[in-house]
């Protein structure tokens, strides 16, 4: 029998109360996270992959922003019954998150030492020495040198690179069984995204984790994820493995984003493919599919209705009308 998912959200519809009126920015988002696996979240900015995982993580800014329907089950437990004061013994705890920007998800007027130690003294109840000793081997396990030195040091004293290592030494501290990457590589150069991604592939497997890995980049996914969800406009528009999804894709945003890859044919005159069209604003969504005035395979019936989420095989679903002709 295989094991239960680490984390099943279903049907997680999250809205933000504006002064133009309620946008629904997630909207019906299902997907699991099994144990030890990673699932990557793909798609354009503004799709709503970060909205997902601060829904799961229960960080939306208040007062806008809610959970309003869907369940985000962590082990069994749904996140999105507990009150503020349960939520913030699973944060950090049971599940760890990686933010986009290293700078701002660091405190600046605190040492690396004070912010690595609270959460160990919080959820392990670690004294003052032991939460210093057990912080410097964290340091020294995510590939910072000198780390008793970088316990007091400032954010601004560090790199980007070992800014964002500071961070995912943060959100492993307390060893989470899921960790929430949010586009861990955005702002660093290349040579350090690799290494970044490297570290967390290794952090992974050395402690058995789960990750979800939220990004707009699909090499990378294809590289480090074992099942993909591409999102659209607040929907999920294909899920699958990865090889399903990059050797079959079926839905057409999907077909569009594989395309505008560059390959080693690409020349620097060569015209990159693209999308055409924008993505419909969230208070402007078209009654049907939310692709439709950007899909080539549009139809009368795309633009009537939302196209229900069909199983391909096995993993692979997508939500599409005319996926079978792809």
């Amino acid at each position: 029998m295989a094991d239960s998912p680490i984390l099943e959200v279903a049907g997680l519809i999250t809205e933000f109360d504006t002064d133009e009126g309620v946008v629904r920015a997630v909207d019906g988002v299902s997907f699991t996270v099994d144990p030890g696996k990673t699932v990557g979240i793909v798609g354009e900015s503004g799709c709503g992959k970060s909205v997902t995982a601060l829904s799961i993580m229960r960080l939306l800014p208040q007062p806008m922003g809610q959970v309003v329907g869907g369940v985000i089950s962590l082990k069994g437990q749904d996140l999105a019954k507990l009150s503020f004061e349960e939520m913030e013994k699973v944060r950090g705890n049971d599940i760890g998150m990686v933010f986009q920007e290293p700078m701002t998800a660091l405190n600046p007027v605190h040492t690396i030492g004070r912010q690595l130690t609270e959460g160990l003294k919080i959820h392990k109840g670690l004294n003052g020495q032991q939460a210093i000793d057990e912080a410097v081997k964290i340091l020294d396990k995510v590939g910072i040198p000198s780390p008793e030195i970088r316990m007091g040091e400032y954010p601004h004293q560090l790199s980007g690179g070992m800014r964002q290592r500071v961070v995912i030494a943060i959100a492993l501290a307390c060893g989470p069984a899921l960790l929430i990457a949010d586009e861990p590589t955005t702002a660093l150069d290349v040579t350090i995204q690799a290494q970044i991604l490297e570290l967390i592939k290794e952090l992974q497997a050395d402690l058995g984790m789960s990750v979800i890995l939220i990004t707009h980049d699909l090499g990378v996914i294809a590289e480090t994820c074992d099942e993909v969800v591409v999102m659209y406009a607040g929907k999920v528009a294909e899920r699958g493995t990865v090889f399903d999804v990059f050797d079959r894709p079926s839905h057409p945003y999907t077909q569009g984003l594989l395309r505008s890859i560059p390959t080693l044919e690409t020349t620097p005159k060569s015209t990159l493919n693209v999308i055409e069209g924008m993505v419909p604003g969230l208070r402007d969504l078209p009654r049907g599919c939310r692709f439709e005035n950007r899909c080539p395979k549009a139809t009368d019936q795309c633009r009537e209705a939302s196209p229900p989420e069909e199983r391909i095989e096995g993993m692979h679903q997508v939500s599409c009308y005319q996926w079978q002709s792809a």
